[in-house]
C-alpha cells in the first residue's frame, strides 16, 4: 500500500514544481517577450501581407529556454492577449480576422513549434554536455522551423490566399535566410541563459 502511495505523491510534487511560481513568472515573462518583439517593425516581403518580423525568434527562444509545457503556455498567453484585442501582432494588429490572412498558418505554428521545440530542448538537455548544447539546439530549431513553422505558413497561405502548393512554397521561401540566422542566434542565447541560470530548464529535467 504504502509503495503505491509514494509515487503518486512523488508525480504530484513533481507537477506542482513544473507550475510553481517561478514558472508562472516566467511564462508571463516571455509571452511579454513575444508581444514587445511584433514591435519591432516588420520587413514586408512581396504582396501576401506577411512580413519578416522578430517573433519566430523570441519563440524559439521561449522554447528552448523554458521547455515544452511552459513555452506552449507563454505562446498560448500571448495569442489569447492578441485575439482579445490587444495590438501586439506585427504591425500592431489584433483580433481574430488575422487567423482570415496570409499569416495565419505562421501564428497556429507558433504555439505548436513552440510546444515541439521545447520538448526537443528538454532532449538535449538530458542526453548533451553543455559545450554540445548549442550545436543541437541550433539543429531543433532548425527542424521545428522547416517543418512546423514553414509547413503551416505554406498550408495557410495555400488556404486563406487561394494560391496552390507550388506558389505558397516559392513565396514561403524569402522567410528561409532570416529565419536561419534566428534560430542560430536563438539557441545561442538559450545556451548563455541556460549557463547563467541553470535551474530555468536543466535541474528541473534532472529531478523528473
Amino acid at each position: 500500500m504504502s509503495q503505491q502511495t509514494a509515487p503518486h505523491g512523488h508525480g504530484t510534487s513533481r507537477r506542482r514544481r513544473a507550475w510553481d511560481a517561478q514558472s508562472l513568472a516566467l511564462v508571463a515573462v516571455f509571452a511579454a517577450l513575444i508581444a514587445a518583439s511584433a514591435i519591432v517593425p516588420g520587413i514586408p516581403v512581396g504582396s501576401f501581407g506577411v512580413p519578416i518580423t522578430l517573433q519566430t525568434l523570441a519563440v524559439a527562444l521561449t522554447a528552448l529556454v523554458l521547455g515544452g509545457t511552459r513555452a506552449a503556455a507563454a505562446v498560448g498567453l500571448y495569442l489569447v492577449l492578441a485575439f482579445a484585442g490587444l495590438p501586439i501582432f506585427s504591425g500592431g494588429r489584433a483580433g481574430l480576422q488575422i487567423l482570415a490572412g496570409g499569416s495565419a498558418g505562421y501564428i497556429v505554428a507558433f504555439l505548436v513549434g513552440a510546444y515541439v521545440l521545447g520538448l526537443l530542448a528538454e532532449l538535449v538537455i538530458r542526453r548533451f554536455a553543455a559545450s554540445r548544447r548549442a550545436l543541437w539546439f541550433v539543429v531543433a530549431s532548425l527542424l521545428v522551423s522547416v517543418v512546423i513553422i514553414h509547413g503551416f505558413g505554406v498550408l495557410g497561405m495555400m488556404i486563406n490566399l487561394k494560391l496552390s502548393w507550388q506558389a505558397a512554397f516559392v513565396a514561403d521561401l524569402a522567410y528561409y535566410p532570416g529565419d536561419i540566422i534566428k534560430d542560430i542566434v536563438a539557441a545561442i542565447a538559450a545556451v548563455a541563459v541556460h549557463r547563467a541560470f541553470p535551474d530555468v530548464l536543466v535541474r528541473r529535467v534532472k529531478r523528473a
